[in-house]
């Protein structure tokens, strides 16, 4: 048969070394597009011969072919194979959506330091994966003929800008790709793809999901099924054993504990996808490192793309882990980076979702796993609150949180039930431990009165209560911010006349630490108390974002006094009696040292106040 050359596109030499050295950063995965290609070609088939017989073909597969010595690779498929037409209008025409359209992009794609950005962003609808075989071949071979067909076509090229095509009359139905691979140079990482080992090793890891057989042929005997076609995530669940859900979860997870709970969604309609979650049952090591591994697998048609896709889940449930099967995305070239579409954004919301309403079944069909999940996460799922608005409420519902009501951690439902008659707010408060926080002097009229308060010690606690204004209708308001009402007597003009003159030279002496002070209503049995005004930020966060090297300027505090501790009564007698003591001043000091101390705040001097403190206990002896 006449054998015709013909030439690629004009751009098709440049955009071929684009292909080879610009795209993919593993070459194992040329593997996996041709046998990708083979599954779609088998599929084809089926849904040509369903809709023509009523009946799927028998026997459709996959086979591999190695021979060592002539170093080549084939990849033969009996799927619905193409025409000549179509070989020349989908292989020999690289990217046929436009070349020209795409090397226009990348060469605006510099940006204003002449760097080049990554290529892959921008190249997600040319269609090429095929080419990605001349990344380890200097030759590639197809031969295919379409089903109803009586002779086929034969395709070669070295990737150079030309190829040649004949019609062959012995063809046999499907698609057999043959590459011709370069000699082994470990300086191009090139790895020895006709050794069985590393086809194995490429089949397990990217196809082992396949719908299809995938057979290595054997020069005796049978050939070898490489893949398990067990793809979980497609079964019904009254179908999968626990035990196959728990290696499965192993498996890609790497731990080896089982699992908490298992998830299995699908969705059907314009977007279908199917997902396989779990969620552990310990927080991983690296739950809290920036660069902490990702546990959501993807998959287009079963093929593997990604091992570690941040797209498709929050990071506040980072450590979920399992598999997505989408029927198609928006993938770029090489599949290993997802484009931003709506497709990307609806699953994530849709996984999102699910694991929320899972765990919140939990809380009352298995309180105990419901447990040792917030145990283990709800630091990082608190997170979440600081994020989208609309996710809050799912959040807050599934929240746990220490509470002066008891050792157990309550819900914020189960607060609101407990609520007083009239009280409007939820109150809480925040600090570094829960020892710290109970012994707190703002808790004392609290306790006295009977409101449950809630015990915060996280450190995204401090962040996220200025982000959630409410829950059910209650208002939060931390205890050591504003001021309190608890329905106590205020103080009598006549009392807040006695102390005036107290709390003015107070304010004076103290004016480098504190803004104002006042008689407090929140204390019992403490002096008295530092708090911060409504719409400061706390002095935990403070040091947090000073930990994080962002310098915040230093925030003035209110002093609170309590008018009926005899520290206080007797310093305003000896305030009357005496103003120009040269002592009152450094009692001062120690008062407000003392409520800083109290709340296991830090003193700016802490040598002086021992001084101080020495000095005058010295004189009591």
């Amino acid at each position: 048969m006449m054998t015709e050359t013909l030439e690629f596109q004009a751009e098709a030499r440049q955009l071929l070394q684009l292909m080879v050295h610009s795209i993919y950063s593993n070459k194992d995965i040329f593997l996996r597009e041709l046998i990708s290609n083979a599954s779609d070609a088998l599929d084809k088939r089926r849904l040509v011969a369903l809709a023509e017989d009523g009946a799927s073909p028998e026997d459709l597969h996959i086979e591999i072919a190695a021979d060592t010595e002539a170093r080549t690779l084939t990849v033969r498929d009996n799927g619905i194979g193409m025409s000549r037409d179509e070989v020349v209008s989908l292989i020999g025409t690289i990217a046929k959506s436009g070349t020209a359209e795409l090397l226009r992009r990348l060469k605006d794609s510099k940006d204003k330091d002449g760097k080049e950005k990554e290529s892959a962003e921008l190249i997600g609808q040319f269609g090429v994966g095929f080419y990605s075989t001349f990344m380890v071949a200097d030759k590639v071979t197809l031969v295919t003929r379409r089903v109803g067909e009586d002779s086929g076509t034969r395709w070669e090229s070295a990737g150079e800008g030309t190829y040649t095509i004949e019609s062959v009359a012995d063809a046999p139905q499907g698609t057999a790709v043959t590459v011709h691979l370069r000699p082994k140079d470990e300086e191009d990482a090139l790895f020895d793809y006709a050794d069985e080992r590393k086809i194995r090793e490429i089949v397990k890891r990217y196809s082992d999901f396949i719908s299809f057989p995938i057979r290595l042929a054997a020069a005796e005997g049978e050939p070898a099924t490489l893949n398990s076609m067990k793809a979980l995530w497609a079964r019904p669940r009254s179908e999968v054993k626990d035990e196959e859900y728990t290696e499965f979860y192993r498996h890609i997870s790497h731990d080896w504990t089982d699992p908490l709970e298992t998830i299995q969604m699908r969705a059907e309609g314009t977007f279908e996808y199917e997902a396989l979650l779990f969620i552990p049952s310990r927080a991983p090591h690296d739950l809290f490192q920036r660069d902490g591994r990702r546990g959501i697998q993807l998959y287009v048609k079963r093929v593997f793309i990604m091992d570690d896709s941040r797209e498709l889940m929050p990071d506040h449930l980072r450590f979920v882990k399992g598999v997505v099967d989408a029927a198609d995305l928006s993938l770029n070239i090489s599949r290993e980076i997802l484009q931003q579409d709506r497709h990307i954004q609806l699953i994530r919301r849709r996984l999102a979702k699910k694991v929320l309403s899972t765990v919140k079944d939990l809380m009352t069909s298995d309180p105990e796993k419901y447990r040792t999940f917030w145990r283990e996460f709800g630091r990082a799922v608190k997170e979440g609150l600081l994020g989208d608005p609309g996710d809050q409420k799912a959040i807050l519902d599934i929240a746990s949180f220490a509470s002066t009501a008891g050792d157990e951690p309550t819900t914020l439902t189960a607060y609101v039930e407990r609520m007083k008659e009239g009280q409007d707010e939820i109150y809480f408060m925040t600090g570094e431990t829960r020892v710290q926080v109970e012994n707190s002097p703002h808790l004392e009229a609290f306790k006295a009165k009977g409101y449950e308060v809630l015990l915060l010690t996280d450190p995204v606690d401090e962040i996220w209560v200025d982000a959630v204004p409410e829950y059910e209708g209650k208002k939060l308001q931390s205890i050591a911010r504003g001021s309190v009402d608890l329905d106590s007597e205020p103080a009598s003009e006549e009392k807040t006349g006695e102390f005036a003159p107290l709390l003015t030279w107070l304010g004076e002496t103290l004016t480098d630490e504190v803004k104002e002070v006042r008689l407090s209503t929140r204390l019992t049995t403490s002096p008295a108390c530092l708090v911060s005004d409504a719409d400061d930020i706390t002095p935990t966060l403070e040091k947090m974002y000073r930990a994080m090297g962002q310098e915040v300027p230093p925030v003035k505090r209110i002093l609170e006094l309590n008018p009926e501790h005899p520290l206080v009564s007797g310093l305003r007698a000896a305030h009357e009696q005496r103003a120009d003591d040269p002592n009152l001043p450094e009692t001062a000091e120690l008062l407000y040292g003392t409520a800083l101390l109290a709340e296991g705040g830090d003193l700016a001097d802490p040598a002086r106040f021992a001084k101080l403190l020495a000095d005058r206990l010295a004189r009591t002896v």
